[in-house]
């Protein structure tokens, strides 16, 4: 499942090519997790003024209106230019046509999502995104922050982390490996952390995130942005998906437990 990195990842492959794009068309395929919202004719002639980001939703704001997309599962989004040939592919289910260019999301499981609301105070908005935590690369989150919150739970840490109550975005993948650099078992209670431990793990997101942005995100299936490109994190995660493996620090077999129908990998010896 596309996590922060890959939506942000996905963001930036084509946020400033679309930047001022007058839509012209729409179409939409089987239906996905949410309907549209509105018509497909009523997104003609809006202007696209800029695409943004909250936890794993991508929002294309428009003049007026905005657009909500969600990868779901297994969705990417593909921009091309005018130029490419149009050719429609398998699992094509919403796809856009600017004056810049042809925005497609492909979705094979279609729990993925694209969402029209007329502003930001529509009831679709706030169901979405009202009851999300802070945002990890912003300086809303804090080693504070995370301290208190974690402490209030009553979850193991990992499942805590991937509530995104606390903080948005830190997903299967990332929580794991978070988790490893902090040297905290995933298995924990939240409660029992200290103040020493809850600001490695702080670092350790930010480190583990911005890291993951920075190669591209994590393509352990068909992950890729919307310029095609795959990214690269899976080949140097310590943890996740190396269960039997030695540990890359200490050479233990890496372990791999269920938390909540979710695969979790960790190092018995590094972390306690």
């Amino acid at each position: 499942m596309p996590e922060l990195p890959e939506v942000e990842v996905t963001r930036l492959s084509f946020a400033e090519r679309i930047k001022g794009a007058k839509i012209q068309n729409a179409w939409t395929g089987k239906p996905l997790r949410w309907p549209l919202g509105c018509k497909t004719e009523h997104l003609t002639g809006l202007i696209i003024k800029c695409v943004s980001r909250r936890g794993k939703y991508l929002l294309i704001e428009l003049d007026p209106g905005i657009l909500i997309l969600h990868l779901g599962m297994s969705g990417s989004l593909r921009f091309e230019d005018l130029s490419t040939p149009a050719t429609q592919k398998l699992h094509d289910h919403f796809v856009m046509r600017t004056n810049l260019g042809v925005l497609t999301l492909n979705d094979p499981r279609r729990f993925g999502a694209v969402v029209f609301a007329p502003d930001e105070t529509a009831p679709m908005v706030d169901k979405l995104l009202g009851k999300l935590g802070v945002e990890p690369l912003t300086d809303d989150f804090t080693p504070e922050h995370l301290y208190r919150s974690l402490k209030s739970r009553h979850l193991s840490i990992k499942q805590a982390l991937l509530g995104g109550q606390i903080v948005v975005g830190v997903g299967n993948i990332y929580a794991s490996e978070a988790l490893f650099l902090a040297k905290i078992r995933p298995t924990r209670s939240s409660r029992t952390i200290t103040k020493a431990q809850s600001l490695r793990l702080y670092q350790a997101i930010r480190e583990t995130l911005s890291r993951a942005i920075q190669v591209g995100g994590s393509t352990l299936q068909n992950f890729s942005n919307a310029r095609g490109e795959s990214g690269y994190f899976q080949l140097e995660s310590f943890v996740y998906a190396h269960a039997g493996e030695p540990c890359k620090v200490c050479q233990t077999l890496i372990k791999q437990v269920i938390q909540g129908q979710r695969s979790t990998f960790y190092c018995p010896s590094c972390q306690s």
